[in-house]
């Protein structure tokens, strides 16, 4: 398969490789894109939880990125976990720099429950990043956090994302994995109207780097020059694919498989 589609992807490290920077790598991969990274973060984790975070120093993050900006290029930015404010301002400057489109996975919490954003960085994200988003791929609770609204049924969804369309995105995928109900819920918003994906919910505990992976997918077809609407449809469908093939690791919130294109379809 030829690689087409350079992603620079700006996020943690993920030492158990369910989520983070080796989710975005796998990702971008199989689905024949080129993943660069400038790493914000080495985190201690594994199926179970985060143990430790630890902090990659500001200018070494920026370092990373403008030197794979000036010389491999990028056809689209992801970005992850970010940590605090002043990262936050560093990869919206990076991304006004590189004038590629930009796919924000606004990460706050870990899937275990650990905090991957502080408290102070919510308002950057939303000020500085949030208008410079090509997509935004905020889950209930980091689209409540964002907002200040409650988001805990479709109709809250919607009202989160004409919010965040307000503040500034060009499009939003609101993603309904924490909302309840038995059938899964995600909402693709732009000024233009919405697209919606569902499909039957998929009861496991092996959904660790969902957010990273589906971001991370979008990121890769708007990099090969897919329509929006496209790239979102065929990273949705590639993430319930890996949901459902989930290999069963771990003991915790296990990982996904992010490699089943390379082996097909069952």
């Amino acid at each position: 398969m030829e690689t087409t589609g350079r992603v620079l992807i700006i996020a943690g490290s993920d030492s158990g490789g369910g989520a983070g920077i080796q989710a975005d790598i796998k990702t971008v991969t199989v689905l024949g894109g080129y993943a660069a990274t400038a790493i914000t973060a080495i985190t201690v984790q594994n199926t179970l939880g985060v143990s430790g975070v630890h902090p990659i120093p500001l200018d070494v993050v920026e370092a990373q990125a403008r030197a794979v900006l000036g010389d491999i290029g990028a056809d689209a930015i992801k970005t992850g976990m970010l940590g605090d404010a002043a990262t936050v301002e560093l990869v919206a400057r990076l991304i006004g720099d590189a004038r590629v489109p930009a796919v924000v996975d606004p990460v706050m919490v870990a899937k275990g429950g650990a905090s991957l954003l502080a408290e102070a960085a919510v308002a950057a994200v939303r000020e500085r990043l949030v208008p410079r988003a090509a997509l935004l791929t905020p889950n209930a609770p980091e689209a409540a956090a964002l907002t200040g609204l409650a988001v805990e049924n479709a109709d809250d969804l919607r009202r989160a994302g004409e919010a965040l369309l307000s503040a500034g995105a060009r499009a939003v995928l609101m993603k309904g994995g924490h909302v309840p109900g038995d059938r899964l819920t995600d909402i693709l918003m732009t000024p233009q109207g919405e697209t919606v994906f569902e499909a039957e919910r998929i009861e496991t505990r092996h959904t660790h780097g969902t957010g990273c992976t589906l971001a991370s997918a979008c990121a890769t077809g708007l990099a090969q020059g897919l329509p929006l609407i496209d790239a979102v449809a065929r990273a949705w469908a590639y993430v319930q694919e890996a949901i459902a093939r989930a290999p069963g690791l771990g003991q915790g919130h296990g990982p996904l498989d992010h490699g089943w294109p390379v082996r097909g379809r069952a």
